[in-house]
């Protein structure tokens, strides 16, 4: 019989903190249960195994992504928009390691569709019109975009940028000012 007062949301929030502090990898259902104060048994009433949670989270950081990059887009154009953007990105990510590892695991079909990614994609895009990418690029340039972004903050994250200079985040800014100019003057490779 299931705990009063547990939930699956609660469960998921408390894995995602749990995440957050000790990585998305080492994240256990009797650890969850342990920081939950309950028994195993009583999580299982709420999650299906290790992968039901770790998906539940995904979609959570999925939310959170999504929710922080759309606020930060509002009412911005072009490279307002995309620094914006970024930044939303980079301070998720930052604030959520956990989290934001666990956006990077493999959905299937259905959970992928059932997720905020594609309302991320959706704010990706919209960020797009500011720029002179045609609608028949634009899965280039959201991919370049997600390239670029996750590529930095994965790097920054796992420290390989602690000892050296500059400071990663004056990188960070000729980075997104690199992206801007680029998508300002997309060409076509046919084009080129």
């Amino acid at each position: 019989m299931p705990r009063v007062g547990l939930t699956a949301d609660r469960v998921t929030a408390a894995g995602a903190e749990l995440a957050d502090e000790v990585g998305f990898a080492a994240l256990t259902v009797t650890a969850v249960a342990k920081r939950l104060g309950v028994q195993q048994a009583s999580v299982y009433a709420h999650v299906g195994g290790v992968r039901d949670l770790q998906v539940r989270i995904a979609h959570l950081a999925l939310a959170g992504l999504a929710d922080a990059t759309a606020e930060a887009v509002a009412g911005r154009a072009g490279g307002e928009a995309l620094a914006a953007y970024a930044t939303a990105f980079r301070a998720y990510a930052r604030a959520h390691p956990g989290r934001y590892a666990a956006m990077r695991m493999p959905l299937e079909p259905a959970e992928a569709a059932s997720s905020a990614g594609p309302r991320y994609a959706a704010t990706t895009r919209a960020l797009l019109r500011g720029y002179a990418v045609p609608d028949e690029d634009a899965n280039h340039a959201v991919r370049l975009v997600g390239a670029l972004l996750h590529g930095f903050v994965s790097l920054e994250l796992g420290g390989s940028f602690d000892h050296s200079d500059p400071p990663a985040e004056q990188s960070w800014h000729r980075a997104v000012a690199a992206l801007d100019a680029l998508l300002t003057t997309w060409t076509r490779p046919e084009d080129a």
